[in-house]
C-alpha cells in the first residue's frame, strides 16, 4: 500500500508542476504579446499577470500538499 502511495505522490506532483508550468507559459505568451501591441499598458497587464501566475501556482501548490499528504500514509 506504501508503494501505491509514493507512486500517487509522484504522479500527483508531476501533474501539478506540468500544469502549473503550462498556464505560466501561456499566460507569460499572452502578456508579451499585449505589450507587443500597447507598449503603454504594460503596468497594468503586469500586474493582472502577477495575479494570473499566482493562481496557476496555487494549484502547484495544492499539488505539493496532496503528495506529502500521500506520503505521510
Amino acid at each position: 500500500m506504501e508503494n501505491l502511495a509514493q507512486l500517487g505522490a509522484g504522479i500527483a506532483i508531476g501533474f501539478g508542476a506540468t500544469g502549473a508550468g503550462l498556464g505560466i507559459g501561456i499566460a507569460t505568451k499572452g502578456l508579451m504579446d499585449a505589450i507587443s501591441r500597447q507598449p503603454e499598458i504594460a503596468g497594468k497587464a503586469v500586474g493582472f499577470f502577477l495575479v494570473g501566475a499566482a493562481l496557476a501556482e496555487a494549484c502547484a501548490l495544492y499539488a505539493f500538499v496532496i503528495a506529502f499528504q500521500l506520503l505521510a500514509k
